[in-house]
C-alpha cells in the first residue's frame, strides 16, 4: 500500500464532497487528430478515449463528483498546430496529451514552466521513464524503448544472442516518432551481433514505398519491424502482400495494429504481428458501461464495429489511465477539484493493481503496472497481437523488457537532454 493511502480516507472523502459542490470541472484537453494523413488510426483511438469519460460523467457524475472536460483541440498529427494547442489550453488544463512525439518534445520543456504533466501513453521520448529528470513527463504503461526490446525478445524466442548474424530492416516513418526507437536497436545490434537496416519512409511517401520495399527485397532481411503510423502501416500491409515478404517475419509496433489496415488485404495478411500493451476483450465489464451509458445512449462516435477493434479499446485504456490518476490525486490532496500539479502527484503514484484492474471493469485488456517519482512509466509489459486473417489475436504470454538493458541508456540519453537543455531541473529528493 502506497504510504499516503495510510491516512484516514474518510476525511478526504468528506473534503471532496465538500469541495465538489463549489467545483466546475476538471478540464483534461485532448491534442486530437482526426483529420490529416494519420486520421484513420487517430478516430478510433480518440473515439474511445472520449467514450470512457463519457461513462463517468453519466454513471458517475465524472470523477470525484467533478465532470471531465474533455475538450478535443484539432492537430492534424501537426506539430506546430499542437504547440497551438498547448498553448491556447493550458491556461485551465489539469493535463495536456499530445498525441505526437513531435509535440511531446516540444512541449516538454514548457511544462517545467508552466507545471502542467504530459501524458503520452505508449509514446513521446523514452527517457521521459526517468521521473528524476522529467518530473511532469509520464509515458505509462510502456515505452517505446521496452516495445523494440520486447519485439526483438520474441523474434529472438527469447535468447537475443540468436539473432547474432541476422538482417533486421526497420521501416520506420521518417519523423521523431519513427526515429525514437533508434539508440536501442543500434546498442542492441552492437551488442548481439546482427545488422540493423534502417528505411526511413517520408512523409510524402507514405503511400507509395515502392522505393522501400525494392529495398527490402534486394536486402533480404530476416524480419522487417515497422514503426509506422496511420497511413503508412496500410500502404506498407499492402506492399509487403505485394512483394510476398513472408508475414510471419513482419511485426510492428503498437501504433501498427489497427484492424482496417488488415482488413484491406484480409486473409494475405495472416500471420502478421505486432506488440501491444492493451488487448481486446469485448466482454470486460466497463464495455458493458460503455454501451449502456455512451453507445446506446446515442453520445458515441464510433462504429459499432470499431468498438470491438484494438485501437477503440486502447483508447479506453488510455483514459482509465488519466481518469485514475486525478482519482488518485483527489484522494491524496482531499479536494476533487485538483490541480495540475496535484494531477502530477497521482500519476506518480499510479497502482494498477490486478484486483485493481478488475474494480475498473477493465479485466483482460491491460497489464498491471505502478510507477514513482523516479519511474514515469511502469513498463508493464505487452503480448504478442497476430492477425488471423480476420482479426488480432493474443499470440504471446506477456512479454516483458530487460530494464537492466534498457535503465543505463535511460540514464545516459536523460542526463544528455538536461545537459542539452540547461538549466534543467533535476529532483535530486527522488530515489530511485
Amino acid at each position: 500500500m502506497r504510504p499516503w493511502t495510510r491516512l484516514a480516507l474518510a476525511g478526504a472523502v468528506a473534503a471532496m464532497a465538500a469541495g465538489a459542490a463549489a467545483a466546475q470541472e476538471l478540464y483534461t484537453p485532448n491534442l486530437s487528430y482526426r483529420t490529416g494523413p494519420f486520421a484513420a488510426t487517430g478516430i478510433p483511438l480518440m473515439n474511445g478515449q472520449r467514450d470512457y469519460m463519457l461513462m463517468l460523467n453519466a454513471r458517475d457524475g465524472g470523477i470525484g463528483g467533478i465532470p471531465v472536460n474533455f475538450e478535443e483541440c484539432e492537430t492534424g498529427y501537426n506539430t506546430e498546430k499542437g504547440v497551438e494547442c498547448y498553448e491556447k489550453t493550458k491556461a485551465q488544463a489539469i493535463v495536456t496529451q499530445p498525441w505526437s512525439t513531435g509535440i511531446t518534445l516540444q512541449v516538454l520543456p514548457k511544462t517545467n514552466v508552466d507545471q502542467i504533466p504530459i501524458l503520452a501513453p505508449g509514446y513521446g521520448f523514452s527517457p521521459m521513464t526517468d521521473g528524476r529528470t522529467f518530473q511532469w513527463a509520464f509515458n505509462p504503461p510502456a515505452s517505446y524503448w521496452d516495445g523494440a526490446y520486447m519485439i526483438l525478445h520474441h523474434l529472438s524466442g527469447g535468447d537475443l544472442g540468436t539473432l547474432s548474424g541476422k538482417k533486421i530492416a526497420f521501416l520506420h516513418l521518417d519523423h521523431p516518432y519513427g526515429k525514437e526507437p533508434l539508440p536501442l536497436l543500434e546498442k542492441l545490434a552492437a551488442d548481439h551481433g546482427f545488422t540493423l537496416l534502417p528505411i526511413p519512409v517520408g512523409l510524402t511517401e507514405m503511400q507509395n514505398q515502392s522505393a522501400q520495399w525494392l529495398q527490402i527485397r534486394r536486402e533480404q532481411p530476416d524480419f522487417v519491424i515497422m514503426w509506422g503510423w496511420g497511413a503508412m502501416n496500410a500502404a506498407a500491409i499492402a506492399e509487403a502482400v505485394k512483394t510476398r515478404y513472408p508475414m510471419n517475419q513482419f511485426v510492428g509496433v503498437w501504433w501498427a495494429s489497427h484492424t482496417d489496415d488488415l482488413q484491406l488485404v484480409g486473409e494475405a495478411g495472416k500471420g502478421y504481428r505486432a506488440i501491444s500493451w492493451s488487448l481486446p476483450n469485448p466482454e470486460a465489464p466497463v464495455m458493458a458501461a460503455i454501451r449502456e451509458h455512451v453507445i446506446d445512449a446515442g453520445k458515441s462516435l464510433a462504429s459499432a464495429e470499431e468498438v470491438g477493434e484494438v485501437f477503440y479499446q486502447r483508447g479506453i485504456v488510455i483514459s482509465a489511465i488519466l481518469a485514475e490518476g486525478i482519482r488518485v490525486a483527489q484522494e491524496m490532496h482531499g479536494t476533487a477539484q485538483i490541480t495540475a500539479a496535484q494531477l502530477r502527484d497521482g500519476l506518480e503514484n499510479l497502482d494498477f493493481t490486478q484486483e485493481r484492474i478488475d474494480e475498473l471493469g477493465l479485466t483482460g485488456m491491460m497489464a498491471p503496472f505502478s510507477t514513482s517519482c523516479a519511474d514515469h512509466t511502469g513498463h508493464s509489459g505487452a503480448w504478442m497481437l497476430e492477425w488471423d486473417g480476420t482479426q488480432f489475436v493474443q499470440a504471446s504470454d506477456l512479454l516483458q523488457a530487460d530494464q537492466a538493458v534498457i535503465a543505463p541508456l535511460v540514464a545516459e540519453k536523460a542526463a544528455e537532454y538536461a545537459a542539452a537543455n540547461a538549466p534543467w531541473p533535476v529532483n535530486e529528493a527522488c530515489e530511485g
